[in-house]
């Protein structure tokens, strides 16, 4: 039979509340009221996004319960018509299809910039081509919009006029021979825009990469390129995802640079040269000041759509990253 003898000098036991505290570091005062705050701010943060939500969701019934069209199908915006008709077809597809552009310009090249500063450019070389790139993300929105309407749409003619005389065929790029103020080239400004934030966030989800990983594959013979494709894109890819999606949050919410830059028409073309569509931030920001109060709340409903694409986005892009386990840079 053992007997277990107990010191009675011991201290007690903790109980498991304070157990849980301990585990969490909230055992001392300084650390209660961080927990506290932490614990108040991210409830605070989804307080203020249920309440726009709600105002969002409000002002929206108040319209679409006036709309005398289908909101979701109509290529036509006439809130201030007898009878009110708007729809938000057009402004989807503008919104969606610059985007689109914006991101397949902006991905790889922001991917290539952010390792070449990484892991080609020697660092006299790569700090000034970081700093360069950081600078980008300074600028203000309205100067991207002079630019694209001042410089960028004047000079794109010859663009335009390689894409239509070898991929006319494809229906895409045909030109009417017009101004350049179409969705292509919204989603070229918009490119230019996002590049810093997804070249940022990728550069430094680049850095860390195990070293000796690296190290190992140059040892056994692997050139740059496979050691880049083998260990380095593998350990980052979660950080590009999410990268990515802030760019393309920034895409599908500008509102000054598309609104300087597109010839907006309710109206979908098949060709992305030629004037059409629109967005939702830039019908809001052109359309506001004179809006009747149904027209107002027929702007709001359209931002609703645009809060909730933007939510499925970031809900897509976290999903996608925890179902992956590879993606964890923990597990490469």
């Amino acid at each position: 039979m053992d007997i277990t003898t107990q010191n009675p000098s011991a201290p007690p036991k903790p109980s498991e509340a304070e157990q849980k505290r301990a585990a969490r570091g909230a055992t001392r005062p300084g650390d209660r009221i961080f927990l506290g705050l932490s614990r108040g701010s991210g409830i605070l943060v989804l307080v203020i996004m249920a309440a726009i939500a709600a105002f969002l969701t409000y002002r929206a019934a108040l319209a679409i319960s006036k709309d005398e069209a289908n909101f979701f199908t109509t290529f036509e915006w006439s809130p201030s018509g007898t009878p009110p008709v708007f729809g938000i077809a057009v402004l989807a597809y503008g919104t969606i299809v610059s985007s689109i552009i914006a991101m397949v310009i902006a991905v790889p090249i922001a991917v290539g910039i952010a390792l070449f500063i990484t892991h080609y450019a020697p660092r006299k070389l790569g700090g000034p081509i970081a700093y360069v790139v950081d600078l980008l993300a300074a600028v203000p929105s309205i100067v991207y919009g002079l630019w694209g309407a001042l410089v960028l749409v004047p000079h794109l003619d010859g663009l335009y006029g390689w894409l239509d005389d070898y991929l006319g065929w494809t229906g895409l790029f045909q030109w009417n021979g017009g101004a350049a103020r179409s969705l292509f080239t919204v989603g070229i400004v918009l490119a230019i825009m996002i590049l810093p934030i997804i070249t940022n966030v990728s550069r430094e989800v680049f850095r860390q990469a195990p070293q000796m990983i690296e190290e190992a594959a140059l040892a056994l013979g692997a050139t740059r390129w496979e050691v880049i494709r083998m260990s380095v894109l593998p350990f980052g890819r979660s950080g590009v995802i999410s990268a990515s999606m802030l760019g393309l949050g920034r895409a599908l919410g500008e509102t000054m640079a598309v609104a300087m830059v597109l010839s907006p028409t309710f109206d979908i073309t098949t060709s992305l040269l030629n004037p059409g569509g629109g967005t939702f931030a830039q019908n809001i920001a052109s359309k506001f000041n004179e809006a009747t109060e149904l027209g107002r709340d027929a702007l709001i409903a359209s931002g609703l759509v645009l809060f909730v694409i933007t939510l499925l986005v970031n809900g897509a892009a976290r999903l996608i990253i925890a179902r992956r386990k590879e993606y964890s840079g923990a597990n490469a």
